[in-house]
């Protein structure tokens, strides 16, 4: 039989083709404004970083980025909108802890939040902080956990949402602490923080940012962080773990994905303008004023570190018994 010589040749040319033809893409691109799904509502932690991020990034990326914020259901709703977007490197989304907690929470979800999404970089860390109404007789983490054991069922906590992170950060408290508090989910963080300030519940954890302003203005009395180090813009403020229960450290993450399929070419531009946008000096400033760490990753340390994550929150929702309401 002989073989058509012909055909290897005709491979190395379309592969020739295929190559050039990403490239010439690759130098149009961006060639349109950015889509930026923020699966939370304004006002948020998750919105308050997210935008400032958002700024920096599109100047980096060398388009405008629209903040398209898309709250429901913990993340949900955004995360699948997310999911189902094109593919062309233009839409990203704020791809954080909910993602992770949420695949333990729910036995199905419209979308996989690893085999969905291809994950660019982490840009963002801080801790959840724990405040109570000002009233409460309670000035620190312990007098606290004996003022609710004393009271069990009596005293309400604000989340922003069931299965969102503030929820889990407390239910895992109250697995560890052995107490015995009332959730009452919000829409909007910032309801949450409103009500209780005016001493309609009593307690919440908060990602740091939306809290910061009314602890340091003696609206909120802060307890405890959620981290294992102290943060350095409340620098008073003990530890959880500092306060008498062991081995409870919740660290709140952000990054960016996109849909899975996204071109490799445009993965690799998004994560250079991150890393661009992350080291500039004026956004790590601003960060820091808001409680947060900036967060440069590989895709694949995002990856693996989605993944351990995945794990953590699987075993303490289990642990805390945590279910959809």
């Amino acid at each position: 039989m002989k073989l058509d010589c012909r055909l290897p040749a005709c491979i190395a040319v379309a592969l020739l083709l295929f190559t050039a033809g990403m490239a010439g893409a690759a130098d149009n691109y961006p060639n349109k404004p950015g889509r930026l799904i923020l699966p939370f509502g304004a006002g948020a932690s998750t919105d308050i970083i997210g935008r400032i991020f958002a700024q920096r990034f599109s100047e980096a990326w060398g388009q405008t980025v629209v903040v398209d914020n898309r709250p429901g259901a913990a993340g949900i709703m955004g995360t699948e909108m997310a999911a189902r977007a094109a593919t062309d490197g233009h839409t990203f989304l704020t791809y954080g802890i909910n993602q992770a907690i949420t695949a333990g929470l729910h036995s199905k979800l419209p979308y996989s939040h690893l085999r969905d999404f291809t994950l660019i970089s982490l840009y963002a860390t801080m801790p959840n902080i724990l405040c109570v109404t000002s009233t409460l007789p309670a000035a620190n983490l312990g007098e606290f956990v004996k003022l609710a054991k004393a009271n069990p069922g009596k005293f309400k906590y604000a989340s922003s949402g069931i299965g969102a992170s503030p929820h889990l950060t407390m239910e895992f408290f109250k697995s560890v602490a052995g107490v015995d508090l009332l959730h009452v989910p919000y829409k909007n963080a910032s309801q949450g923080y409103t009500d209780v300030i005016s001493g309609q519940l009593q307690a919440m954890f908060f990602n740091l940012p939306g809290p910061l302003p009314h602890v340091k203005a003696g609206r909120l009395r802060a307890l405890a962080v959620s981290s294992a180090k102290r943060a350095e813009q409340v620098p008073n403020v003990p530890t959880v773990i500092e306060s008498g229960i062991p081995g409870f450290e919740v660290t709140v993450w952000q990054g960016y994905a996109v849909p899975k399929g996204t071109p490799q070419i445009y993965v690799s531009k998004i994560h250079e303008a991150m890393m661009k946008a992350l080291a500039l000096p004026d956004l790590q400033q601003r960060f820091y004023e808001n409680g947060v760490s900036a967060a440069p990753t590989t895709p694949e340390a995002f990856t693996k570190f989605v993944q351990a994550e995945t794990t953590k929150w699987q075993k303490v929702i289990a642990l805390a018994g945590a279910k959809v309401e």
